[in-house]
Order: C-alpha cells, then structure tokens, then sequence
C-alpha cells in the first residue's frame, strides 16, 4: 500500500473526529478551521524562560554568529534556486517530501519512522529557539502551539507583536535567524553521531564479510536469478571480502561473459550484460551494500541496534539541514524573508523595502511551485 494512502485515509479520521467533537474540543483551546488545526497553551513559557535566563549574553553572543551563517546559507540558497532555472525542466530541484511516502519526481524516499522522528526534531528545535530568543531579547510569549495543517504537523510560538515592532532591529534579525541556525546546530550535532556511529562503533564491533543484494534491476542479466537478501561470497573464484574488494572484481568483468555468482543461497552461473554507463565493463543489474557479521557475538543482538541509531541520525541530519536552510530562503512568509526585510530597513526607506521584499518573494515562490508542479508531473508521466 502507498504511503500515501496512510495519510489520505489519517486525513479523514482526523478531520471526520475535529468535526463531530467540535463543541468538546474548542473547550480545551483546540481552534478548528479548515484546513488548519491549532492549540495553544502558556504553560510552556515558564520552561522557556528559564532556558533563555540561564545565560541571555551566550543566546545573542551564539546567535550573533548564526546570524551571519545563515545569511551566507540565505544567499546560498537564493543563488542556487535562481541557477536551477537552467536545468528546472530537465531536473527540478525542488520537491516535497513525506516521510513513508514515494513522491513523483522525488530521488528521494524518506521512512516513516525515522522520518517522523527527524521531523519532530525539526519542529521542536526550530520553534523552542524562536522562543528564547525571544525571552533573551525581553519579547514576552503570548502562547505556545501545536497545529495540524491538513495532515501535516507543525508548531510554533507566537511573541508579542506589539514588541516584536518595537524591537531593535538587531533583535528582531537574532529572533527570526533563532530557529534554522538550531536545525543548522541539530543537523551538525546529528552528522557528528552519524560519523562516529559509520566510522568508529560499527568497524568496531562488526566485520564486512560479502555483499548484501538490495535490489535486482528489471530486465538486467541477474533478473530472475538474483534475490534480494542473498549475500554475493565469491565471483569467478574471486572472494568478495569487502565492499571495495567487491568493486575491483566487478570492475575486471566484460560484456557477455559466463559469471559465477557463489551467494549464500547457492551458486548461479549468469551472461553478463553490457554496462550501460561503460561499454567495455560486463553488467550485472544488481544494487548491493555491506554485509556485516559480528567481531564478538557474546553481546548477542544489541550491537545491531547501532544501524538502527546510524539511520536514524542520517535522517535527522538531513531533516534539519534541509529544512533549516529551506527556510533562509528569503522570501516570506519563511524566516529568511524576515532577516533580508529587517537587512535592507538599515538601509532603505520603508516604502522601498516592503514592496522590494514581497516582489522577491513571489518570484521565488513562482519558481518553487513550478518545480514542485513539474517533478511531480515527471515522475508520473
């Protein structure tokens, strides 16, 4: 069943369920307005203040230095957005992501369970940093929220208006840079993890012994001979060690040769195909990755959970580095719409920035509705 599915047939229930208790819910500060779900509280804002008063000097003297990495990532972002439109018809580089779901046109596949937790991350980071800095710049919180757009979750904080407009600039530039430069902070925190879990806890405790099959091309030479999961131990009498001994014997094979594939689940003689991306190099039609077997099984399953954690921080710091710099881009209603606005007050009269800001923004949400609309037209047809 598509991903898909899951979340048209949660969309139902959700929506079905906020209609028939309406009454009930409105009660407990849940407001209901298609297609937006939203509840507020206060109660939170006790524990964000105590997080912005244990140093307010270290959240802007951080934040000071975030500010400038994410106006480097917000010309980053616009100048690679702006030099996609000369490839955005043969290969769009914008696309949504759903997290268990295979969206056309999309290189991508994000799990759900990995996904969902990455992108609880992303919210919770982004939307807590929002709010210290904004208690460590003395903006008051009026409340703290949790909303459902559609079937999508999100959150936010909401500062007091009144105080935000009356805000220095160089405060209002620290509180609207608070929430990528945290998934910036995430995202680095997560790839160290992700680092040391690939590069130090795995050689550690296991050792590659073959390759692992992950997918059999259709109509390639292995189809209907290969299976997913067989483990590849030798190639014409060549063992296969290791991923990279793996590489070097499929480097020496030709086109058309008899190969014998020794898996785990038996041995299979195979005509080789042509490579289609070198002529001269036989082809398999087949996707592996590393297989792995225990140093020391006298810990029994527990080491395996560390492929668990290697996934599950890759997908963190992907979520949070996509999402936070997404975000720079500067055009509003995004983050960085506000940090360019609050960059030219220094220097442009208000009559010019707020035209020249909401201008920019619609080009660049122009382009990135069109890359979205024709990725996913791509994908279908």
């Amino acid at each position: 069943m598509n991903g898909i599915w899951y979340y048209a047939i949660a969309f139902v229930l959700i929506w079905v369920v906020a209609i028939v208790f309406k009454n009930k819910l409105e009660k407990h500060g849940v407001e209901i307005e298609f297609p937006v779900l939203m509840w507020k509280t206060r109660r939170l804002r006790g524990f964000i203040d105590k997080i912005a008063n244990i140093s307010p000097r270290f959240w802007k003297w951080f934040m000071n230095i975030g500010l400038v990495i994410c106006v480097f990532f917000m010309i980053f972002m616009a100048y690679s957005l702006v030099m996609s439109l000369s490839t955005i018809m043969e290969t769009p580089n914008v696309s949504i992501l759903l997290p268990g779901v295979e969206m056309p046109g999309s290189p991508i596949f994000i799990p759900f369970l990995f996904g969902f937790i990455g992108l609880i991350t992303v919210i919770v980071v982004h939307e807590f940093s929002h709010g210290i800095l904004a208690r460590a710049e003395k903006v008051n919180i009026k409340s703290i929220g949790l909303l459902l757009f559609t079937i999508l979750p999100g959150a936010f904080v909401e500062p007091d208006e009144d105080e935000m407009k009356k805000a220095k600039k160089s405060s209002k530039l620290r509180i609207f840079a608070a929430g990528s430069m945290a998934n910036l902070t995430l995202a680095f925190i997560a790839f160290i993890i992700f680092f040391a879990i690939g590069n130090l806890a795995i050689p550690g405790a296991f050792e590659e012994n073959g390759v692992e099959i992950q997918t059999v091309l259709d109509d390639a030479p292995a189809s209907g001979i290969l299976k997913k999961g067989m483990v590849i131990k030798s190639i014409n009498n060549q063992d296969i060690h290791d991923s990279e001994n793996y590489l070097n014997v499929l480097s020496n094979l030709k086109p058309n040769e008899e190969a014998t594939i020794v898996t785990d689940q038996g041995t299979f003689e195979i005509k080789l195909g042509t490579n289609p991306n070198n002529e001269s190099r036989g082809y398999l039609g087949i996707q592996g990755e590393k297989h792995f077997e225990l140093k020391d099984k006298s810990f029994g399953e527990i080491p395996w959970v560390l492929f668990e954690l290697l996934e599950l921080f890759k997908w963190i710091f992907f979520l949070n580095f996509a999402v936070g710099t997404f975000n720079l881009l500067p055009m509003k209603p995004l983050d960085g719409g506000h940090i360019l606005e609050n960059l030219l007050r220094y220097k442009l009269p208000e009559k010019i920035v707020t035209p020249l800001v909401n201008y920019v923004s619609i080009c660049f949400g122009i382009i990135i509705v069109f890359s979205i609309v024709y990725s996913f037209g791509m994908g279908i047809f």
